[in-house]
């Protein structure tokens, strides 16, 4: 019973550095995005609104290499936290399929917080975090391979996916039932709850685009249509009303990022 109160505890660890981390990312990238929005072009050295960026303006400031490394290391326990999800959650027993996804999305999550940690310590080192068109590198890389159009278009499409979740967890608030809510007031539940919504809304609207742009480079075979999350919220500034729509998902940006340090506090990893 002890060696499992250790590995429980060990795992809260590794989530809550790797949410705070990923908490102050988000708000960081919220206001870059909401600084774009403003007209002020992003942070002091022209940082765009991405994780990459965000980890660039950070380590810019006094001390920046200090946070940086604890950043990256508070990814790494993120994607480790994660990676642990896949051997120790069952998920939903009556559905083996739900549960496969689910357990399948924890890789996923596992490797792109690995990626990200990675490039935090290139940055803190002084290596730099690469350009930044990763994105469609990456793109035109998978779209040489043999079917790679297609596998593309299906990677598009599992990412439209993802912000479909995101849109449901916002409307339903099931992203609650991932707070060790029992420990909070009345008062701050409806705060996180508010908070969440905005935030996992915010996030639907990014994945949707995001989403989009990949499917379009497989259709017109162009890896240039392939966007990360600058991309996405650039596109934003450059629609009708574009400074409003891009100011209103910033702020939810910003108020993930907040939720994430929110949950920090208190995260359950009890399944």
């Amino acid at each position: 019973m002890s060696a499992i109160n250790i590995t429980i505890r060990n795992r809260r660890r590794a989530a809550q550095a790797g949410l705070l981390a990923r908490g102050i990312l988000y708000a960081i990238v919220g206001v870059l995005a909401l600084q774009i929005a403003l007209g002020g072009g992003g942070g002091g050295g022209g940082e765009q609104p991405s994780q990459q960026g965000a980890l660039k303006e950070v380590a810019a400031q006094p001390f920046g290499t200090v946070m940086v490394l604890l950043l990256g290391l508070g990814l790494l326990g993120y994607a480790l936290w994660r990676l642990s999800q896949f051997f120790t959650e069952k998920g939903d027993e009556d559905n083996e399929a739900k549960a496969w996804i689910q357990r399948i999305s924890y890789i996923v999550r596992a490797v792109i917080y690995a990626g990200l940690s990675f490039v935090a310590f290139r940055i803190a080192f002084g290596s730099g975090g690469g350009g930044g068109n990763g994105q469609q590198t990456l793109t035109a890389r998978v779209m040489s391979w043999p079917g790679g159009r297609v596998l593309v278009g299906i990677v598009g499409l599992v990412i439209i996916g993802v912000a479909l979740y995101q849109a449901y967890q916002a409307f339903s608030d099931d992203f609650m039932d991932e707070l060790r809510t029992e420990q909070m007031s009345p008062q701050t539940r409806v705060w996180v709850k508010r908070i969440g919504t905005a935030g996992h809304a915010a996030r639907a609207i990014v994945f949707s685009l995001i989403g989009v742009f990949v499917i379009r480079a497989a259709v017109q075979f162009d890896a240039n249509e392939a966007v990360g999350l600058d991309g996405a919220l650039q596109s934003l500034a450059q629609q009708p009303a574009g400074p409003w729509l891009l100011g209103f998902t910033a702020l939810g940006l910003l108020l993930y990022g907040v939720y994430s340090i929110v949950r920090a506090r208190y995260v359950d990893v009890s399944e």
